[in-house]
C-alpha cells in the first residue's frame, strides 16, 4: 500500500471526522462503550485546527483517502502530567492518532509514526510523549511495538492510561 503524508487542511476537516467516527464505532462495537466511544465532529476537528501554530496534524492518503491521522502538538494534553517522564527541553506530545478500521494491521499506523518522528526532529524535538487508554481498547501494546516505552501507568478522572515516551 503507498501512502502520501502531508499535513491537514480545512479541506480534511469532514474526512477526518468520519475516520474518528468510524474508529469510535469500531471500538465500540467490539468492546463496548467506553472513552474511546465519542464521536467527532467536523467543526471539532476545524476547532482543532485553529489551535496555535504550535501543533500540525499529520494524515497518511492512500488513493485521496485518508487511511490514519495524528496530531503533534507542543503543549501538553490535558490528561499528562509531566512528572512521570524523563527531562526533555522541548518534547512533543501525540494526540488523536487514528487509522481506519478497514486498514488497520497493514503497517499504517507504523508508518505514521515513523513520519511523525520524523517531522518532530526537524521541528526540532527532542521527544515525543504520549498516553493511551490502559484498557483492552488501548493502543499500548502498539506504541511499544513501535519503540515507545513506557513510563507510567496513572487514573485521570477515572481513565486508567499508559504514558509512553520517546526520546528523539
Amino acid at each position: 500500500m503507498k501512502l502520501v503524508f502531508e499535513a491537514a487542511t480545512n479541506s480534511d476537516a469532514a474526512s477526518l471526522a468520519a475516520l474518528h467516527c468510524a474508529v469510535a464505532e469500531e471500538l465500540t462495537r467490539q468492546f463496548g462503550q467506553g472513552h474511546w466511544s465519542s464521536e467527532q465532529t467536523e467543526r471539532g476537528v476545524l476547532s482543532t485546527m485553529r489551535k496555535p501554530a504550535f501543533s500540525r496534524i499529520l494524515i497518511a492518503r492512500t488513493n485521496r483517502r485518508i487511511a490514519g491521522t495524528l496530531r503533534l502538538a507542543t503543549k501538553k494534553p490535558w490528561a499528562i502530567d509531566t512528572a512521570y517522564f524523563t527531562a526533555a527541553r522541548r518534547p512533543l506530545y501525540l494526540t488523536g492518532m487514528a487509522v481506519h478500521p478497514e486498514l488497520q494491521r497493514r503497517g499504517v499506523g507504523r508508518l505514521l509514526l515513523k513520519e511523525a518522528e520524523a517531522l518532530a526532529r526537524a521541528w526540532p524535538a527532542d521527544a515525543i510523549r504520549l498516553d493511551a487508554f490502559d484498557a483492552e481498547a488501548g493502543a499500548g501494546a502498539f506504541y511499544a511495538k513501535c519503540g515507545y516505552r513506557e513510563v507510567a501507568r496513572v487514573t485521570y478522572k477515572q481513565n486508567p492510561l499508559v504514558y509512553f515516551e520517546l526520546g528523539l
